[in-house]
């Protein structure tokens, strides 16, 4: 179990390679986040989780079970928001979904690279410019950038996941764990937009931010879960106000 005091300066952290980098975020954080910190190298740990990532969404994406899949969840997005498509707008979606196998690794690569800076952004406004912390923007991206390690490991799974479930929709959020509750209730669209997957990144990152700007990790994590929570509220009223629940 991973302590929660950052004790152990950053700059003695002994230099790790890539691939030690890679395992050490998911079985070793700490101790790979202080070697980050004190060397940040992030180029190289960016681009193999992009290239994971739009491995696995291009092959799923290349089959007609993921193309369907995805066609399906755009659908239920809509609905969920109280939008009903008409069968117009289904066949331009179908029409549409032989491109997005060659659009998967550009989707990602922007996802990972414009994501990463606004979280590290974040992160740097709130630790270095308003906390007074001593972090360099690279440092914090570097850590931000090593944290999407645990989004790549899991794409691995989920992925042959969707594809045997013939479906896109996620079976890591908290609604799965209340399936008598109404799809179209707040509550159920609340729990449904708490992702175990994403909790799990964001207490990776938050070890990260605490090795970095040597802080406790609970406070950092209860922060970033308190506004993932919020953002959950919103997404959840404004669901559950469009479909008139």
């Amino acid at each position: 179990m991973t302590q929660s005091n950052a004790t152990e300066p950053a700059v003695n952290a002994q230099a790790k390679s890539l691939p030690a980098r890679v395992v050490g975020i998911l079985f070793a954080p700490r101790a790979t986040y202080a070697a980050v910190a004190a060397r940040p190298r992030w180029l190289g740990i960016f681009l193999t989780v992009c290239l994971i990532t739009a491995s696995t969404a291009t092959a799923l994406l290349s089959t007609d079970v993921g193309r369907n899949a995805l066609i399906d969840r755009q659908i239920a997005q809509q609905e969920s928001f109280g939008r009903k498509l008409t069968q117009e707008q289904i066949d331009r979606l179908e029409s549409f979904s032989k491109y997005y196998a060659y659009a998967a690794p550009v989707l990602q690569l922007v996802a990972f690279g414009l994501g990463g800076l606004i979280v590290a952004g974040i992160a740097f406004a709130v630790f270095t410019a308003m906390a007074g912390g001593d972090a360099t923007f690279k440092q914090v991206f570097a850590v931000v950038a090593h944290s999407g390690v645990v989004l790549a490991a899991l794409s691995l799974f989920t992925t042959p996941l969707a594809y045997a479930r013939e479906s896109m929709s996620s079976t890591t959020n908290l609604a799965v764990f209340l399936p008598f509750l109404d799809d179209s209730s707040f509550a159920a669209q609340f729990l449904g937009s708490i992702d175990l997957v994403i909790i799990w990144w964001m207490f990776s990152l938050a070890i990260g931010l605490g090795v970095l700007y040597r802080k406790r990790t609970w406070p950092v994590a209860a922060t970033m879960f308190a506004v993932y929570a919020a953002i959950a509220v919103v997404i959840a009223a404004v669901k559950s106000a469009s479909t008139g629940v």
